[in-house]
């Protein structure tokens, strides 16, 4: 068992951290805005679409590029993959483009076997993410990933970012049949860990990822400010915040 600290706050008796992915422990934007960029870019040239067309589509999967973020209700990065595909699949329609659900499939399989080669671009750890899965490691606390990426995808990313050691267990939306927030995903990280949920803590960039932990009924959630959510989003549902993983502490 590990305390937890955020700031002046103490998480007593701790035996499992349950972490997000994307926006927790690496970097949101950088890593999904390529992505999309990618998928984008071939859907474009084999479509013949114009400019126009290739900034609404990446606006539609979730990325907005005239303000440098992720659109706050994603569909890319908050969200299952096909619903992200399906997005895309729906905006070409929109625009004249019927039939596509094929070719969007094919283009997003294509991009995840290229990305495969190129996570030293794609990837950037969150400051403080190492030292942290790092202190929980040493100090027998369990450690797993609640993502909506697919497990396979995200056990790859961890490994690459030198995370992989410290995790006990990934659980990825292809593990799950409800996505987040519904309590699915930590119920399943709880009963293969074989943990109580009251002496576990979930950390999350998203209002989906705290309410998760809310609605397993764990001991506390943990809202991280490097996402999706605001201060004030958080502030309405946990009173634990902080402005990225390096401000938890652990001891104990």
């Amino acid at each position: 068992m590990v305390d937890i600290l955020i700031g002046e706050d103490v998480i007593r008796d701790v035996n499992l951290m349950i972490f997000d992915k994307d926006g927790t422990l690496m970097e949101l934007y950088h890593y999904w805005s390529q992505m999309v960029a990618m998928r984008a870019k071939i859907i474009t040239e084999r479509l013949k679409l114009n400019d126009i067309l290739l900034d609404g589509l990446m606006y539609e999967m979730g990325v907005d590029t005239k303000v440098g973020r992720l659109r706050q209700g994603g569909p890319v990065g908050l969200k299952k993959r096909e619903i992200v595909m399906q997005s895309a699949v729906d905006y070409l329609e929109r625009n004249g483009y019927k039939d596509t659900y094929g070719l969007c499939y094919e283009v997003f399989a294509e991009v995840d076997k290229l990305s495969l080669t190129m996570f030293g671009k794609l990837l950037k750890p969150i400051n403080g993410a190492l030292p942290l899965l790092d202190a929980l490691h040493k100090k027998g606390c369990k450690v797993a990933i609640a993502t909506t990426d697919r497990r396979e995808r995200a056990r790859l990313a961890m490994d690459f970012l030198g995370f992989g050691d410290k995790i006990d267990l990934i659980v990825g939306a292809d593990d799950v049949k409800k996505p987040k927030p519904d309590p699915e995903i930590a119920h399943i990280i709880l009963n293969n860990l074989k943990v109580d949920p009251l002496s576990a803590v979930i950390v999350g960039d998203a209002e989906t990822d705290v309410l998760v932990g809310i609605n397993a009924g764990l001991k506390a959630s943990i809202g991280v400010l490097t996402g999706f959510a605001s201060f004030d989003d958080f502030k309405k549902i946990t009173s634990f915040v902080a402005e990225d993983v390096s401000r938890i502490g652990v001891s104990g």
